[in-house]
């Protein structure tokens, strides 16, 4: 395997891993939102926002592969960068924890923001204190992304 197909492994490990994240955590807290307002129609904004949290993931994972391919030059129209199985391997490296922390974060911030949805229904105004337990979850999320954008940034092509 040369290294450039290895470096587009990691840019699809991020993308696809924070993507299947989100959409697990969007379906979860989605579902919980759901229950809700077929009795509390007017609560659509709050449990909205709970619902689109966990889909941060998909675009942190979306916005680092795409910067892996644009290091690789394969967007523009030029040739693209001759890459070594080592820098392939960098790459990958680069994109491994926004994927993995994409994954996780989103599928147990699906959770935290489903519980949210729950205190939203029975307590009037507690919104505030179920989008900070939503945001904790989202912390570790923005973790990976920070370090998967220092690292991609960082491996010389």
């Amino acid at each position: 395997m040369d290294g450039l197909t290895i470096a587009l492994f990691g840019a699809g490990i991020a993308v696809f891993l924070g993507g299947i994240g989100s959409a697990v955590g969007v379906s979860t807290a989605g579902q919980a939102a759901a229950g809700v307002l077929s009795e509390k129609p007017e609560k659509f904004g709050e449990t909205f926002i709970l619902v689109a949290l966990p889909g941060t993931q998909g675009i942190y994972g979306f916005a680092v592969g795409f910067m892996a391919i644009l290091k690789l030059g394969l967007l523009g129209g030029g040739a693209p960068a001759a890459v070594s199985v080592n820098q392939g391997l960098l790459l990958l490296a680069a994109c491994i924890p926004v994927g993995v922390a994409g994954l996780l974060s989103g599928i147990y911030q699906g959770r935290v923001c489903a519980a949210g949805v729950g205190i939203v229904a029975k307590q009037e105004g507690k919104f505030g204190l179920a989008v900070i337990y939503g945001i904790l979850v989202e912390t570790y999320a923005l973790l990976g992304f920070v370090t998967s954008i220092l690292v991609v940034l960082s491996v010389q092509l």
